[in-house]
């Protein structure tokens, strides 16, 4: 076929924008979703790619962060506890997902002053 029509008749092989920045996220995915959501007339093409950045630092903070809690409970796969623990031990990521439930994560162990029995110094009397 000679090089006529709008087909790609180039040899090369396709680089994807997310290979391009140097990302995991999908890049091309996230823009489809900008611009399908409508949340701006025009999308410019950094957008995408910068959100996907922001996106997978997170993902990545997250990760790394329950699997220290996974490891600390002596265990080699990450389940919803151990996110939640991550999560609400870490005061920036507790702070961005303040109004978030993590299905099956529970609540950090915590026992209030006050509900703790009171130390007398005289044991004898008892």
């Amino acid at each position: 076929m000679s090089g006529r029509g709008k087909g790609k008749t180039s040899g090369k092989k396709a680089v994807s924008k997310s290979s391009k920045a140097g990302l995991q996220f999908p890049v091309g995915r996230i823009a489809r979703y900008l611009k399908k959501g409508r949340y701006a007339e025009r999308i410019g093409a950094g957008a995408p790619v910068y959100l996907a950045a922001v996106l997978e630092y997170l993902a990545a903070e997250v990760l790394e962060l329950a699997g220290n809690a996974a490891r600390d409970n002596k265990k080699t796969r990450i389940i919803p506890r151990h996110i939640q623990l991550a999560v609400r031990n870490d005061e920036e990521l507790s702070k961005l997902l303040a109004g978030v439930t993590i299905a099956e994560g529970g609540v950090l162990p915590n026992i209030h002053s006050v509900l703790l029995p009171k130390k007398s110094g005289k044991k004898t009397e008892a």
